[in-house]
């Protein structure tokens, strides 16, 4: 087996003139065009064989220092170090500003306390959420004793409705049964007077 050679990497620093290519344009399209002007550059010095600006990796830090004056006025030249990985190009500040240092820290700063406040939410949504869930269970376990209640409390009730229905049957029996001797001894006190 041929053992396959890895290309080391390169790292170089430049100084890009940026001048006499966004001269070229309007003013409207000059950032774009110097931000252009970089991969091409970076493109020839660094012997990419391809010629794609795609390889091309501008960092965050050149794209603002780009930027920074609007897009009628970007820099006049930039310096940069540029490190070339296989076919990949990476296109890093040197000696940042400290302005861009400044505004890094503060995007940091935002990005680390959006990232704490979302923390903290998602901690109070899972409290209220298992709160909830506790709840939910309570009233389950409420309901199902309550139920279980209900049930003896309904059972006790049939059992002393049937002992009153009783009662009350064994009563209307008896009144029923008073009320016939009654008739027949109205019956006969009346056929003794009638007799009389």
């Amino acid at each position: 087996m041929a053992k396959v050679k890895e290309e080391p990497s390169i790292e170089r620093v430049y100084v890009i003139p940026l001048r006499q290519e966004w001269l070229k344009v309007p003013k409207y399209k000059r950032a774009k065009k110097a931000i252009k002007a970089i991969r091409e550059f970076v493109v020839k010095h660094m012997k990419s064989y391809e010629r794609e600006l795609d390889n091309v990796k501008i960092n965050d830090s050149v794209n603002k220092a780009i930027w920074c004056r609007g897009i009628k006025s970007p820099p006049h030249k930039i310096t940069v170090k540029v490190t070339k990985k296989g076919e990949e190009i990476m296109v890093d500040f040197v000696n940042l500003p400290k302005k861009f240092k400044r505004e890094d820290e503060k995007l940091r700063k935002k990005i680390e306390k959006a990232r704490r406040t979302e923390a903290e939410k998602a901690k109070k949504r899972e409290e209220e959420e298992r709160k909830k869930k506790e709840a939910e269970e309570k009233k389950k376990a409420e309901e199902a004793a309550k139920t279980e209640e209900e049930k003896k409390k309904d059972e006790e009730k049939k059992e002393k409705e049937k002992a009153l229905h009783k009662e009350t049957d064994i009563a209307q029996k008896q009144e029923k049964q008073l009320l016939k001797l009654s008739k027949k001894k109205d019956v006969k006190i009346h056929r003794m007077a009638m007799q009389k």
